[in-house]
């Protein structure tokens, strides 16, 4: 089973985003902002899905964190985010991410990036 983590400090969200892709065969681990997704980071992921905007430490943060342990550069991470501004999406780009999709979204949108991004 694939398991992708959900990293929002909106927990509606999360369980959103959970119930979606648990209903779809998916394992998900949540986490609350940035410095949580890294303390859950202990099993191995399939796919990140991290806000931007969070308390702690935010998503670019996050994912910059994320791409400097080896274990995790290859680890697609998608940015779901209320933002959509260009330069936004250059800064997600240059932390690292693999995507960028922008809430609020439709759950065969959030299925489809998770098969094509999930080897």
């Amino acid at each position: 089973m694939k398991t992708i983590m959900t990293v929002d400090d909106s927990a509606s969200l999360r369980q959103m985003v959970a119930f979606v892709l648990t209903g779809a065969g998916y394992r998900v681990v949540e986490a609350v902002d940035g410095l949580d997704g890294l303390a859950k980071l202990t099993s191995a992921v399939d796919l990140i899905l991290s806000d931007i905007n969070m308390p702690k430490v935010d998503g670019l943060e996050f994912t910059r964190r994320l791409r400097a342990l080896a274990e995790y550069r290859f680890v697609p991470v998608i940015l779901l985010t209320t933002e959509s501004h260009p330069e936004k999406k250059q800064e997600g780009k240059a932390a690292g991410a693999t995507g960028w999709m922008v809430k609020p979204f439709k759950p065969d949108q959030l299925l489809a990036i998770a098969k094509k991004v999930i080897r």
